[in-house]
């Protein structure tokens, strides 16, 4: 299938939300919470001129997916980027054309495409100062072969997920970087 099928594929921002099990309080809560920039209007009306379209490779239970989505679904609606969801599990032929670093199905992945169905850019999973976060808040666990590394994995887990819900820099970090990738 090419990126115009899977796009029309995909289902709305509503019927996602709608569907979700996890962190769905929590994305809602960032998108009620995060407002896009008055300064980046003239960004904006550029970008409604190009006639964008995006899909996002996601699943629920995904962190940076609870995070990352609602702040590019504040800057699509400013930008009138029409955006579809697909389940990463459910799409794997997609997913495996945008593996992190050629071997990772690392999700949020949203793919731009013009009027035509042709990619523009794509962007995810996370910001790099999101991903220097979760390095930092990585470092000290244990070894994989430790058995304590599972308990301390959940606490470092449920840290980073309380930081991406309430830490408002860090939306600033993914909405800029999000805004760098689509000026393109």
């Amino acid at each position: 299938m090419n990126l115009e099928d899977w796009f029309l594929k995909g289902m709305t921002a509503q019927a996602y939300v709608d569907s979700m099990d996890h962190h769905k309080e929590d994305l809602i809560y960032i998108y009620e919470n995060f407002d896009v920039s008055a300064k980046d209007h003239p960004f904006f009306e550029q970008l409604q001129k190009r006639n964008l379209r995006a899909l996002i490779l996601t699943e629920d239970w995904c962190g940076d997916a609870m995070m990352n989505i609602p702040i590019f679904l504040r800057l699509a609606e400013a930008s009138h980027i029409h955006t579809h969801f697909l389940l990463r599990d459910e799409n794997p032929d997609l997913m495996d054309q945008y593996l992190t670093n050629g071997t990772s199905r690392s999700i949020p992945k949203i793919i731009v495409i013009n009027s035509k169905g042709e990619e523009i850019c794509n962007w995810g999973p996370r910001a790099p100062e999101l991903q220097q976060f979760i390095d930092e808040s990585s470092a000290s666990l244990p070894q994989k072969d430790d058995q304590e590394f599972k308990a301390k994995q959940k606490e470092m887990l449920r840290f980073v997920i309380k930081a991406y819900r309430g830490n408002q820099d860090l939306w600033n970090y993914v909405y800029e970087d999000l805004k760098k990738t689509l000026k393109y």
